[in-house]
């Protein structure tokens, strides 16, 4: 028997563009009939945008014009979301937000913690502010059940270590 999909809500489908945003915006590949899906997702939860129903309704063969169309969704939207132009900066800002999915749990910690260890500490020549993931990251890649220690073990200091990178940032905001 056929299980029913719960639908979206419009503040999910807003979240699920703006995400799809900054994943884009920081480099990462979005498929095309990903942008399609969110497309339609976003429309059928009840988010209004003049080009919204043109990108839901694309062909398997239009699917080049989507990358097109959902920045037009998103500039509607008012979504748009541009890094910082410094390279360094931009990728900070990238190991915050991913460690901000890490925290609130929309990210699995070892994929998150990955990324930030292939994507952003190799980059920024492993500074220390990023050690934990670094060391979260090999943990949860190469664990192994001889360890003594559960996989949920490590993804729990993976996230807590994600609180922690967070709060010293929220900390540093305030004293500036």
């Amino acid at each position: 028997m056929p299980t029913e999909k719960t639908l979206m809500t419009r503040d999910d489908a807003i979240k699920q563009l703006s995400h799809i945003a900054r994943e884009r915006a920081f480099g990462r590949h979005v498929g095309s009939d990903r942008l399609i899906q969110a497309g339609l997702d976003a429309l059928i939860a009840g988010v209004e945008s003049p080009s919204l129903a043109m990108l839901a309704g694309l062909l398997r063969s239009e699917e080049p014009e989507a990358p097109a169309l959902f920045g037009q969704v998103l500039e509607e939207l008012g979504l748009l979301f541009h890094p910082p132009a410094d390279p360094r900066a931009a990728k900070w800002a990238m190991a915050y937000w991913i460690a901000g999915q890490i925290a609130d749990g929309s990210l699995d910690p070892a994929t998150g913690t990955l990324l930030i260890c292939a994507d952003i500490a190799y980059d920024l020549d492993y500074p220390e502010e990023l050690e934990p993931f670094v060391y979260c990251a090999h943990n949860l890649d190469g664990w192994e059940e001889s360890w003594g220690v559960s996989i949920e073990e490590l993804n729990s200091e993976a996230v807590k270590a994600a609180k922690q990178f967070l709060s010293k940032r929220s900390i540093a905001e305030t004293e500036d």
